[in-house]
């Protein structure tokens, strides 16, 4: 019985030499080869429903499952597969819109209507700004220019009080 112990234990630092051996050849999830496919991973929505995450920056915390989910490493391994291919970054990200719609970029294009979301939280403020400004103004000068007024007074009616202050006075 203690023979069969030392063949156990001398058989342990080879299973576990060929056990390293063989993880390290399979990979355990699928990482992006490239920058350039990892800066696209980014730019790319998940689209699992789950999330609002970047492709490439998905993580679903907590529970027995902390990771990218299932939706995000497929786009992955999509857009690696066409940055091997050699595709253009614009052409990538143009086959993931048309299968997905304008909803799958993480930044809307700068072009066209898109062009509003990126103008709109620069120009709305400066435009408010300069609404206020003139409303100011606006009001001071209205202030300053406003002549004291009330009813007016006919000629008639001023000529009698004329005429009556003259006889007041002669009197």
């Amino acid at each position: 019985m203690i023979k069969s112990h030392k063949n156990i234990a001398g058989a342990a630092p080879i299973f576990f030499a060929l056990l390293l051996s063989v993880s390290a050849t399979v990979p355990v999830a699928h990482a992006q080869q490239t920058d350039r496919a990892k800066a696209l991973g980014k730019r790319v929505k998940c689209m699992c429903g789950g999330c609002e995450d970047a492709a490439g920056l998905c993580t679903h915390g907590g529970g027995s499952f902390a990771g990218p989910c299932d939706t995000a490493k497929a786009k992955l391994k999509e857009i690696d597969d066409r940055v091997a291919r050699g595709d253009s970054d614009d052409l990538i990200l143009q086959s993931f819109v048309q299968e997905y719609g304008p909803s799958v970029l993480v930044e809307p294009p700068k072009s066209g209507f898109n062009l509003i979301a990126w103008v709109m939280p620069v120009l709305l403020p400066m435009l408010a700004f300069a609404m206020v400004c003139f409303a100011v103004w606006r009001w001071r000068q209205r202030a300053i220019l406003a002549p004291a007024s009330g009813p007016g007074i006919s000629p008639e009616v001023l000529a009698r009080i004329r005429q009556q202050e003259d006889r007041d006075d002669h009197e």
